[in-house]
């Protein structure tokens, strides 16, 4: 059998294979990505700040309804097997992307709604069988949401694998991702702008005593919730149209590899069980899943309890926690556009990603004297600091994930690194939560019980080079093939 691919048996003739990615559409990509990171900013920067400190519910259940967009990642290997297998409005990843995006929008402004009710039934009536009610139903909206953000997401990151080919993925992540970060920088702008509040106010005092007061922000946040969810959806639309059609690879490499294979090249045979045979054929993938749980946990454990940080050690009102979004964002920025061009090109992935792993840690370091010494601008300094070094670790490891995923599964491949990312996400987040309420429980002072989740969070961060250290890539392609020419050859049999 003559294993040189005859070409102009696919479907793509030469004329028609798809061109590289320039640049500018990188970064047209990725404003996708800054509508998501405006989004995160909503969720996680400020509805967690005002069901902890103005709506008084418990930081351990805020933190569980932030997570649950993370808990129900496990939906993300089937979105990304689905996008695979079937096209939707002629695509395999945009379509996905677009009514994924249509509902969260959608989904945010409910879920602010069941948010008002649960805190006026706390206040009110106190934990009966009312407010259990408006917990679950705040749970399952948050729930909603993160199914919402997996459907459009996924599909999207398998599609920077479709339209990149390998030399350039570091490039292309530094650009997406450092767009993530714009988002969340502008979206603290722009939100402590339409939020117009004043400083906060003493915590032993409810803001349910002054109802002019609640009203306000009431109003103005659902404000937020209601214009700038329909920018990001505009956004969406505007990022991906016409990419997929004219820079995915997608189709052109499944096609090669069915005919390397002696296969057909049918796309509905790409069923979920056949995927994750691949997905699971290499003890890399789990070595890789680990690492990514470590990693995301290392980052984002202070994630929930950053804003009430700035609340609780320092006095900040909600728009200056807010604003710590953009300290932390900027950083972040910078450590992914100079990872992406500099640093990830002279070190190599996998040493970049250490580096990055080994700077989180030491940033946790300047949290706790940050918190010590109760200054804003050291706090400021600090997670500058700390974006920087999680910007280097990010662009790092999101190189390494782009190489460990096989083109026929992408969708799937990515849907599996998504789920231990989201997975961590969310155990971060809860444990951040429940550490700090043992911490107050513990500690006399604020800052000892803050303190004590940054120090987990360095220790996590040590333990996760650990892992990356036996993260071997040639072995993952190597058996990746193996599985793919095993899982379709079973076809012709």
């Amino acid at each position: 059998m003559n294993n040189q691919v005859d070409i102009a048996n696919l479907d793509e003739t030469p004329s028609q294979i798809p061109p590289k990615l320039p640049l500018l559409q990188m970064f047209r990509i990725g404003l996708f990505q800054m509508g998501l990171g405006i989004m995160s900013l909503l969720i996680a920067g400020l509805l967690n700040r005002v069901m902890i400190n103005e709506l008084a519910i418990p930081a351990t259940l805020a933190a569980v309804f932030i997570a649950m967009p993370l808990f129900v990642s496990p939906t993300r290997v089937w979105f990304g097997q689905t996008s695979d297998a079937k096209t939707l409005f002629g695509t395999h990843r945009s379509g996905y992307v677009w009514i994924g995006a249509v509902i969260f929008a959608i989904i945010a402004f409910f879920t602010t709604q069941v948010m008002w009710q649960l805190g006026r039934s706390v206040h009110e009536i106190g934990w009966n069988g009312v407010t259990y009610g408006w917990t679950i139903a705040l749970a399952a909206m948050f729930a909603l949401y993160g199914m919402s953000i997996s459907l459009s997401s996924t599909p999207f990151a398998a599609m920077l694998v479709d339209v990149s080919d390998e030399e350039d993925r570091s490039k292309l992540v530094g650009i997406v991702w450092s767009m993530l970060m714009v988002g969340i920088v502008i979206g603290a702008i722009v939100v402590s702008r339409l939020l117009q509040c004043s400083e906060a106010p003493p915590s032993n005092i409810s803001i349910y005593t002054d109802a002019n007061k609640l009203a306000t922000l009431q109003k103005t946040i659902n404000f937020v919730f209601m214009v700038i969810p329909a920018a990001v959806v505009g956004l969406s639309l505007f990022a991906t149209y016409g990419i997929e059609q004219k820079y995915s690879r997608y189709k052109l490499r499944v096609a090669e590899n069915h005919i390397l294979n002696g296969t057909t090249a049918t796309e509905d045979k790409l069923s979920l069980g056949k995927a994750l045979r691949v997905l699971t054929a290499s003890k890399q993938t789990g070595l890789f899943f680990s690492f990514l749980l470590m990693m995301t946990i290392g980052i984002f454990m202070q994630d929930a309890i950053m804003e009430p940080f700035g609340g609780a050690v320092f006095g900040m009102s909600i728009c200056k926690t807010t604003q710590l979004n953009a300290a932390f964002g900027t950083g972040t920025l910078i450590g992914l556009s100079s990872s992406g061009f500099l640093i990830v090109p002279r070190l190599g992935k996998q040493n970049s990603t250490k580096l990055g792993c080994y700077l989180v840690a030491g940033s946790c370091a300047l949290l706790l004297i940050a918190g010590f010494t109760q200054k804003i601008p050291v706090l400021q300094g600090a997670l500058t600091l700390f974006g920087f070094a999680s910007g280097i670790t990010t662009s790092g490891a999101l190189s390494l994930m782009l190489d460990l995923t096989a083109a026929e599964t992408a969708g799937t491949f990515i849907g599996a690194w998504g789920l231990s990312q989201a997975i961590a996400r969310g155990l971060a987040t809860v444990t951040g939560g429940v550490v700090l309420d043992i911490g107050k429980k513990i500690f006399s002072l604020p800052t000892l019980a803050y303190s004590f989740v940054f120090v987990c969070e360095a220790a996590v961060m040590i333990f996760a080079v650990f892992l990356l250290s036996r993260v071997n890539v040639q072995e993952f392609r190597t058996d990746a093939k193996q599985a793919i020419a095993t899982v379709f050859a079973n076809e012709i049999d």
